[in-house]
């Protein structure tokens, strides 16, 4: 083990879970656990079950890198398990993790300190979806407020699509209805204290939905993002107060719209994103210069100092 790979001592790779994005943690957690063995850590995966905490105390770790997406692993569950038993890991605590996993409760935080998201309604019922479709026009996203991957999500042109809308996301919990912003997406990572070069997203599809994030080869992602220095600067100061907002620390993603007068528009937060051969961070960080193995020992060198700091 060389001298930079045994500060991080005995890590823990933490994917799979048992949310609906299972099989995309399994991917980039293999991904993740690879390159921190290529760089010498003494790095073991853990496919995460119910178990999982008294797997952790057996195995005498010294930290762990959150590579599990989704409810169990990106909404405080596993933070505050962590927590408990005083291991430091990758990633946002358990209060941001909670806020960026539920996205009503991101936007509700992001009005209140005064940043840009799109209208939207709770739905409860059918009769909601209606109602919402009358005071934010069509078309509409409506989407599952608790899941992530744009599962359970749909873009709604017409009134008689909102029923079947609706059905779908409530399959996964509370509902939201938000206002289409028609213009381009862009993605920004957040590495540190810092945001990367964004990424701007063009698809094929209605909207960036699982299959143009995972599986289409025709998705096209564009680093340099195409934006004018001013505008690009803009986007990433944004991205970053959004970050900051929610109080998310170490790395995640910021999801953002932009309309046809310019205006950016924020979508979300992810606070642990994807990390597999489609994934958007290690493009952003490929732009900065840094490959995937320098970019998953930069995520697991933020853990350091939380020893002292817990």
């Amino acid at each position: 083990m060389n001298i930079e790979a045994q500060r991080f001592g005995k890590v823990a790779v933490l994917y799979g879970g048992w949310s609906a994005e299972r099989e995309v943690s399994l991917k980039s957690g293999q991904a993740v656990l690879a390159a921190l063995q290529a760089r010498g850590v003494d790095a073991h995966g853990i496919d995460a079950g119910h178990d999982v905490v008294e797997r952790l105390k057996a195995g005498g770790f010294d930290r762990a890198f959150i590579v599990m997406h989704g409810r169990g692993g990106e909404d405080g569950v596993i933070q505050g398990a962590l927590e408990l038993i005083g291991l430091p890991y990758t990633g946002s605590g358990v209060l941001a993790s909670a806020l960026g996993m539920d996205k009503l409760r991101t936007k509700q935080l992001w009005l209140g300190a005064g940043l840009p998201t799109p209208a939207f309604r709770v739905l409860e019922s059918t009769a909601d979806a209606g109602r919402a479709a009358d005071a934010l026009a069509l078309p509409l996203m409506v989407k599952p407020a608790l899941e992530g991957s744009s599962i359970g999500m749909s873009k709604v042109w017409q009134a008689s699509e909102l029923a079947a809308a609706f059905t779908k996301a409530a399959g996964f919990g509370p509902v939201l209805a938000e206002q289409f912003i028609e213009g381009s997406e862009y993605t920004v990572a957040i590495l540190g204290e810092r945001a990367l070069p964004p990424i701007r997203l063009e698809t094929s599809h209605d909207f960036y939905d699982f299959d143009a994030k995972y599986i289409a080869n025709d998705t096209r992602y564009h680093c340099p993002c195409g934006l004018p220095p001013e505008a690009e600067a803009e986007l990433k100061a944004l991205a970053l107060a959004a970050f900051r907002a929610v109080g998310a620390r170490g790395w995640g993603r910021v999801d953002v719209m932009r309309d046809a007068e310019g205006r950016f528009w924020l979508l979300e937060i992810n606070t642990v994103p994807g990390m597999t051969d489609h994934s958007l961070v290690p493009m952003a960080a490929r732009a900065d210069g840094m490959d995937f193995e320098a970019l998953v020992l930069a995520i697991l060198a933020t853990t350091l100092g939380q020893e002292a700091a817990g």
